[in-house]
């Protein structure tokens, strides 16, 4: 039978497939599935950072001692702490950032640096060196002494630790602390360094250190000079450089160096400190107070440098600037910038309070402030009656306050600086 028009004829012919098409859409779904297994789970996602390359420590290493050896500390240090996050457990790391840490004036976190590394391994010889050191500067010195004395216990042939302990040791001394032999000692210690590592910055440094301090300008000046060699880049060794040529009164020498140190850490205030009191010491007032105000620049909480502030402006004949200074050292108080700052207590064997309290008393005497010129008078000769140059002062501050009484007062000759009634003679190089 026959159905008309039925769909299901069997003599309908079939369409050929369109292979083309086909293909096509194979492509297409390969596609599809190449992107989501290969290409989009390397894609960045929104919101998650991209991954990058991991440096290994010592790349940071190498890179902490090349900036050390330009004198580019901040740099260095900030080096070293990459190193430390890369990898926290290598304790010599620890101990190279709290040397440059010490080097940059950071005592206290290189305190806490080598303090980690001691958590690492307290049986590290350097460690316990740097620890020693970083707590010399902060003033601790018993906690220096013992400190230093275990890391020549754990490596009795450490040139460094030997240089440290001639440092901590003559610090030590001038502060009434530790062995009667300190000096002879810091001495000997100075030589067994030297015969250690000859060539080694910080024993050159703690040779001219002990030199120095035994008034042995001429060979400190050579060793500080042999340390620059090792590396000419630290700051801390043309302030010491100065220092010896200051006190030999080669002041074009002295100034070069703290130049020198001034250019290489710019933020520490003691280069523009010496230079200040090294051009007022030659009469070059307005260098002087150029300088004392970028020390105060740096470091405004420090009364020490605002009361040599005070100083150059009253040589300047600043005498109003000069009284808002000083005021700080005699009384304290809070500056313009909001800081606290303590007054310095007055004492025999501190000759630079002395001449702060007396420039202050001429200060005032000159503004015709004489209630308060004639307490700061009283106050010098109650408190250091024995000393030439401070009664001297004292009387002078109270002559021109008595000639204020009766007259229209005139501009008071600039006062020299007090200076000790003795001032020693150097001993033989040790």
């Amino acid at each position: 039978m026959y159905l008309k028009g039925s769909k299901w004829s069997m003599n309908r012919r079939r369409k050929r497939p369109n292979w083309f098409r086909i293909i096509i859409l194979s492509l297409l779904v390969l596609g599809g599935a190449y992107l989501n297994r290969f290409v989009i789970p390397n894609q960045p996602q929104f919101g998650v950072p991209s991954p990058t390359p991991t440096r290994a420590p010592e790349s940071f290493i190498t890179e902490a001692q090349e900036y050390f050896e330009q004198g580019k500390l901040i740099p260095a240090i900030a080096s070293y702490n990459q190193a430390i996050v890369s990898n926290p457990n290598d304790p010599a790391v620890y101990v190279a950032l709290a040397r440059v840490q010490v080097f940059a004036g950071q005592y206290k976190e290189a305190q806490a640096s080598a303090e980690s590394a001691l958590l690492l391994n307290n049986d590290n010889s350097m460690a316990h060196a740097v620890l020693a050191w970083a707590l010399d500067f902060q003033g601790k010195y018993t906690e220096a002494l013992s400190s230093i004395t275990r890391a020549l216990e754990l490596d009795p042939n450490n040139a460094i630790a030997h240089a440290y302990y001639v440092e901590i040791l003559v610090d030590a001394s001038s502060n009434d602390v530790g062995p009667v032999d300190a000096v002879e000692k810091a001495i000997e210690e100075s030589n067994v360094a030297i015969a250690l590592d000859p060539n080694a910055l910080e024993t050159r440094r703690a040779r001219g250190y002990i030199l120095e301090n035994t008034g042995n300008y001429e060979e400190a000046i050579r060793e500080y000079k042999e340390a620059l060699k090792v590396n000419g880049k630290i700051a801390d060794l043309y302030l010491a450089l100065g220092r010896n040529y200051r006190i030999l009164g080669i002041y074009d020498e002295a100034i070069s160096a703290f130049t020198d140190a001034n250019a290489l850490n710019p933020e520490d205030p003691m280069p523009d400190l010496l230079l200040s009191r090294t051009y007022a010491t030659i009469g070059k007032y307005a260098q002087a107070m150029q300088h004392a105000e970028s020390a105060v620049g740096d470091n405004p909480s420090d009364t020490n440098l605002r009361g040599n502030l005070g100083v150059m402006y009253y040589h300047n004949a600043y005498f109003e600037e000069s009284v808002a200074e000083l005021s700080y050292v005699v009384n304290g108080g809070l500056t313009e910038e909001g800081l606290q700052l303590d007054a310095i207590n007055l004492a025999p064997n501190s000759p630079r309070v002395v001449e702060y309290y007396s420039i202050y008393g001429f200060s005032l005497s000159r503004l015709n402030r004489c209630g308060e010129a004639l307490q700061i008078a009283q106050t010098l000769l109650g408190r250091i009656p024995d000393n030439e140059v401070t009664t001297e002062n004292a009387n002078a501050i109270i002559t021109r306050c008595q000639e204020n009484l009766i007259q229209t007062p005139e501009p008071l000759p600039v006062s020299p600086e007090p200076v000790p009634t003795s001032t020693g003679t150097p001993t033989p190089a040790p």
